[in-house]
C-alpha cells in the first residue's frame, strides 16, 4: 500500500509516518519502479503498535524499547513491567499536577463577584499577579 494509505488505515498522518521511519521505528519500505514507498502489512501492524503506544503518551524513547521486545519475542520482558510502571509514575505525577491547577482555577474563579459590572475580580487578580503581587490563584493556603 502506498503511504497515504497507510495513514488513513492508522489514523497517523504522512509526515509522522516519515518521521518514524527516520527514527527507526518503522522498518523503511520497498520502493515501487516509480520510487513510491511500498508498505506491506508489517508496517501497518507495526505503526498501529506505535500508534497505540503514543495514545497511552508513551515517549518515542519507551516506544522504541517496546519495539525491540516485539521484535525478540523470546528474550526476558522484565524491563516491559518497568517501562510501564514508570509511566504510569508519569501520569500520576501529571494528575498530582492537574488537581493543583483545578485548585488554582477554582481559587481565581472565586474572585468573580458575579455581577459582571464595574470590575472583573478574576481580572483584578491577574493584572496583580502580573505586576508581581500575590494572587488568589498562587496563595500558599
Amino acid at each position: 500500500m502506498q503511504i497515504k494509505e497507510l495513514a488513513r488505515a492508522t489514523g497517523v498522518d504522512v509526515e509522522t509516518i516519515r518521521y518514524y521511519e527516520k527514527q527507526g521505528l518503522l522498518p523503511e519500505p520497498a520502493r515501487r519502479d516509480n520510487g513510491y514507498r511500498d508498505y506491506a502489512a508489517e508496517h501497518l501492524e507495526r505503526l498501529s503498535f506505535i500508534r497505540h503506544c503514543r495514545a497511552l503518551d508513551m515517549p518515542l524513547a519507551d516506544v522504541n524499547r517496546l519495539l525491540g521486545f516485539v521484535d525478540a519475542p523470546l528474550a526476558d520482558c522484565s524491563d516491559v513491567d518497568l517501562l510501564v510502571d514508570e509511566q504510569l509514575a508519569r501520569v500520576r505525577a501529571r494528575l498530582k499536577s492537574m488537581r493543583a491547577l483545578e485548585k488554582q482555577l477554582l481559587q481565581l474563579r472565586a474572585r468573580c463577584s458575579g455581577t459582571h459590572e464595574g470590575h472583573c475580580g478574576i481580572l483584578d487578580e491577574l493584572v496583580s499577579a502580573a505586576h508581581g503581587e500575590a494572587c488568589a490563584c498562587h496563595s500558599t493556603g
